[in-house]
């Protein structure tokens, strides 16, 4: 068994308000093993003996069927999201500073993201599957980052999750 963490994109936030307790059983009907949610931002860590790839297809088909709305999420093992994290350039904790991860599982949008040129006090990295991002409190929607991905082309293949949001999800193991 493998121990995945599935990131939700867009929930409780522009519409979608799910319950977490809904979506942990959701997941357990749909098979996962020892599911837990964090936050109600669309945190979940679970058990499959599947593939990734087949943890977010079958995640998502769950979702669509059980609420009724477009999901997408995103999946990692949590050993890949370890490092991840580990590998977040720039200093973590910035005074005024939000540290992000955005998550990309389209390699082509990984490439525009990473192409954007930062606006203001704002610092982009790519990383291995992902996007390393720093911008000053309240700069946040105004951010390059923040702009292109509310465009829908980016909806099925990102999410984007707080520093601190990561690593309340690694210590969920």
């Amino acid at each position: 068994m493998t121990r995945y963490a599935v990131f939700l994109r867009g929930v409780n936030v522009g519409g979608v308000n799910l319950k977490m307790a809904e979506v942990a059983a959701t997941f357990r009907q749909a098979g996962f093993d020892d599911v837990k949610t964090l936050l109600a931002s669309g945190n979940v860590v679970l058990s499959s003996s599947t593939k990734a790839a087949t943890v977010r297809t079958k995640a998502e088909a769950a979702l669509r069927e059980s609420f009724g709305y477009d999901a997408w999420v995103l999946v990692y093992p949590m050993d890949e999201l370890r490092t991840i994290s580990a590998d977040y350039p720039f200093e973590r904790v910035v005074e005024g500073h939000h540290s992000y991860i955005t998550f990309v599982s389209d390699p082509d949008v990984l490439d525009e993201l990473a192409a954007l040129d930062p606006v203001g006090d704002e610092s982009i990295s790519r990383g291995h599957g992902v996007l390393y991002w720093q911008v000053a409190r309240g700069d946040t929607l105004s951010s390059a980052i923040s702009k292109t991905m509310g465009k829908k082309r980016y909806k099925s293949s990102t999410t984007t999750r707080n520093l601190r949001t990561v690593e309340k999800v690694l210590a969920a193991v």
